[in-house]
């Protein structure tokens, strides 16, 4: 990992002084000598105010240029270095994050002022909550407060959200909402002008913690409202977002023409934009569609096995694909190879939705069923009773119903 320098005030004075072709002469003038001004270059000695608004009106720039620890262009440079470790694709993900922190904590003190700053920060105090150190807020509200000073919305908006989240992800659903609502009021409140796509993040992530909470009107109603607005307005980001959303509204309420019609707005939007996540949601929730509510087992096997094929998806899409094929395979009474895929299942750490959690919960309940099947009836009553657990802290869902009706038939 490359060593973070940070230069000091005697160094900016001989960079500047010599960019400028300066001699030590030149700059000491009538009012310091060469001998003290190399002493100060070499940090072997501080300046005075009045010594150093000399050398800086010699040097034609201000003390504030001088004093400042870490240059602008510095700045920049760690910055670039920071954007690239954060946004490494999820499949390449191993120390990222750490190395961010390395990289910016020799500057996080002197992150006062300007974007590169705040951006620096906000990168910081996430990664610092990833990796669950300390200290995380404090530079989460140093970054809120210089974006709120440089009036950029859209990134004080996005630390807004973060906050949220991070009691999301202890899944405090409610107290997340709270939060969500309270910075967006704020937000909305000191700016007359929202962007759009700030409009857009903000009604996503309400939606989102709405369905959280289990009040799926609200959800569906800022849900709606943010699609509307995103075809008045011709933006079309959070989109896709918008539309899993909706389809798998429509697919718990057993909708078909409202789920036939997102999946179909998701699948056009995948196509136009190229874009490989929306294409791969749409096939995968069809494959969920068929296995958990149609039933139709041998179907979404056959649909299943084309992606597995293709292998061309995200590792992160593994465990939701274990699953489906465990599903699929019960389905066919293929309980020994289901039950292969079903020990695959793992919850990453990263899943916290409860509509999420619950799908995954039926692992268990389909395991129980395998193992019924298969005449291991004290395994069966063990699994389910696991299952039973995690969802009774879920709110209510088909996945819910789902559980609680293989109890009482495993359980009777």
């Amino acid at each position: 990992m490359e060593v973070c320098h940070i230069e000091t005030l005697g160094e900016r004075i001989r960079k500047l002084r010599k960019q400028q072709k300066l001699t030590l002469e030149a700059l000491a003038g009538d009012e310091l000598t060469k001998g003290m001004l190399s002493l100060i270059e070499n940090n072997k000695a501080n300046p005075s105010m009045d010594s150093l608004s000399y050398i800086a009106n010699r040097l034609g720039v201000e003390v504030s240029v001088l004093l400042e620890e870490v240059s602008t262009q510095e700045l920049r440079d760690v910055l670039e270095k920071a954007e690239r470790l954060y946004h490494t694709e999820f499949d390449d993900l191993t120390d990222e994050y750490e190395q961010l922190i390395t990289l910016v904590n020799p500057y996080v003190e002197k992150l006062t002022q300007g974007y590169e700053s705040a951006r620096l920060l906000e990168m910081y105090s996430r990664c610092l909550h990833q990796e669950k150190k300390d200290g995380w807020q404090y530079y989460s509200d140093k970054a809120a407060a210089i974006y709120e000073q440089l009036n950029i919305i859209p990134r004080r908006a996005s630390i807004g959200i973060f906050r949220a989240l991070t009691k999301f992800t202890t899944h405090d659903y409610a107290k997340s909402l709270e939060i969500l609502l309270l910075e967006r009021s704020e937000i909305e409140a000191n700016n007359a002008y929202i962007e759009p796509m700030t409009r857009l993040d903000f009604d996503y992530m309400e939606a989102i913690l709405h369905y959280a909470v289990g009040d799926s009107e609200s959800a569906l109603q800022v849900m709606k409202s943010g699609i509307k607005f995103s075809k008045e307005k011709q933006v079309f980001y959070r989109i896709d977002h918008l539309y899993r959303l909706a389809a798998a509204h429509a697919m718990m309420k057993q909708d078909d023409d409202n789920y036939a019609y997102y999946i179909k707005k998701l699948t056009q939007y995948g196509d136009f934009a190229d874009d490989k996540n929306a294409l791969f949601f749409a096939r995968f929730a069809e494959i969920h569609y068929l296995n958990s509510y149609k039933k139709s087992f041998k179907e979404a096997n056959l649909l299943l096995n084309v992606i597995l094929n293709k292998g061309d998806y995200s590792k992160e899409y593994g465990p939701f694909l274990n699953l489906e094929q465990g599903k699929s395979l019960f389905g066919l009474s293929e309980f020994e190879p289901a039950l292969d895929f079903l020990k695959r299942v793992t919850i990453s750490d990263y899943i916290h939705h409860p509509f999420d959690l619950s799908i995954f919960y039926e692992k268990e309940a389909y395991e129980a069923l395998c193992h019924q099947e298969l005449g291991n009836h004290t395994e069966a009553r063990r699994l389910i009773q696991i299952a039973v657990d995690n969802i009774s802290r879920m709110p209510h869902s088909p996945y819910k119903d789902f559980i609680m009706k293989t109890y009482s038939l495993l359980t009777k």
